[in-house]
């Protein structure tokens, strides 16, 4: 699940450049569950490039791909063997489908308020089989890594036609509570204008993210700080949760 920018086709085909498979250590560290699962929901896909990846792989199970993102979805449907849905959580009804649920690029961020992240959890848990897992990651807001979101750490790469486009983010001051508001400004040497969206994300602690699962009948099974799987700590960047059905 991506910045509603990249719902523009021109600039949908440049997000794997900004992240690149080798850059995803999300990809990376998710891929071998993927590829052991029998049927994998991939809520918030984007382009489709993990999903990509473990049909190259050899996954011959089922995998489907869910983003409200129509440009996004357009460059994910350049592989037909994978089932595409345009759409989000509330838009969508399954029971019992997948053994495993995913959002990676920490998707589950972007759902700000509380009943649309419970809303998320209890689509999520229908969707799961009674042993089926969810795996996700959070920002660890202790690190603060928004701090870190300024004009002169930009991104630049260079499109299908050769010309660079820049990336600029840039958080809104003062940071409300547990949400982060911040722009993203696109600019080209070839454009009219930049291109600039706002987004919010939320930045749940380990207490509260834990209250949100059981809240939605899941319980942590393992939960980690980093893409190594080190022990959640206190100055760990991501919180990193597998969740399961809570036996009753």
């Amino acid at each position: 699940m991506v910045d509603r920018l990249f719902s523009e086709p021109s600039l949908a085909a440049l997000y794997d450049l900004f992240s690149p498979w080798e850059r995803r250590s999300d990809f990376h560290f998710y891929l071998p569950f993927i590829m052991s699962a029998r049927a994998m929901l991939d809520v918030g896909c984007g382009t489709g490039a993990m999903l990509h990846r473990a049909r190259e792989s050899g996954h011959t199970g089922r995998l489907c791909g869910l983003d409200p993102a129509p440009g996004m979805l357009e460059q994910a449907r350049k592989r037909s063997d994978i089932e595409w849905i345009l759409g989000d959580l509330a838009s969508v009804s399954f029971d019992r489908e997948f053994d495993l649920v995913v959002m990676t690029g920490h998707a589950l961020q972007v759902l700000v308020e509380d009943r649309d992240l419970r809303a998320a959890l209890a689509a999520i848990r229908s969707a799961l089989t009674d042993d089926g897992c969810f795996a996700f990651e959070t920002r660890n807001p202790l690190a603060r890594e928004w701090e870190r979101w300024t004009p002169d750490k930009f991104a630049e790469v260079t499109d299908a036609h050769g010309a660079r486009v820049r990336m600029v983010r840039e958080v809104q001051r003062p940071v409300q509570g547990d949400l982060v508001s911040f722009t993203h400004t696109f600019a080209s040497p070839g454009w009219d204008h930049p291109q600039v969206s706002r987004s919010t994300l939320r930045f749940l602690d380990a207490n509260s993210l834990r209250s949100f699962l059981s809240e939605a009948g899941l319980e942590i099974e393992e939960q980690y700080g980093d893409w190594n799987r080190q022990s959640l700590t206190a100055s760990s960047p991501e919180i990193i949760t597998f969740a399961k059905r809570t036996k009753k």
